[in-house]
């Protein structure tokens, strides 16, 4: 099965000088974890809510001051739309990662590939490997 057969395909992304009070809003309305972050027609980086609550709040950060650019992952883990599933599953257990960018061979984002996506769409014994390896953070 390929990727472009399970992802979710309404990715937006916000700008870089967006606040942290913004995407936060954005993120909640939208019930999502992570937000791509884009710039010049490219993905520049990721926030998640990991990132807004270590990085920003945690720091002491004003997040109706402080933008994405300040606190967003910078290195981007992506599958592309037409590779296997299992092959984004397994860089999904080795980053200990619940979601990947999609992008196509343009590097163009084209949609969010999620664990909550595989439950859906995958067999059952793919979603709980994937689940039970990410999970398995050492912490």
């Amino acid at each position: 099965m390929k990727v472009n057969e399970v992802m979710s395909r309404d990715a937006e992304w916000e700008s870089p000088d967006t606040t942290i009070c913004d995407v936060a809003k954005k993120m909640r309305d939208m019930n999502i974890g992570s937000m791509p972050v884009g710039e010049n027609d490219r993905l520049v980086g990721m926030v998640t809510d990991r990132d807004i609550v270590c990085r920003a709040v945690g720091e002491g950060l004003d997040p109706a001051k402080t933008t994405v650019r300040q606190i967003m992952t910078k290195t981007i883990a992506y599958c592309f739309d037409d590779q296997e599933v299992d092959d984004a599953a397994h860089l999904m257990e080795q980053k200990h990662i619940r979601r990947l960018a999609v992008l196509n061979r343009k590097k163009r984002l084209v949609g969010i590939l999620s664990l909550d996506d595989m439950a859906r769409k995958c067999s059952h014994d793919l979603s709980g490997e994937i689940l039970a390896a990410v999970s398995a953070r050492a912490h």
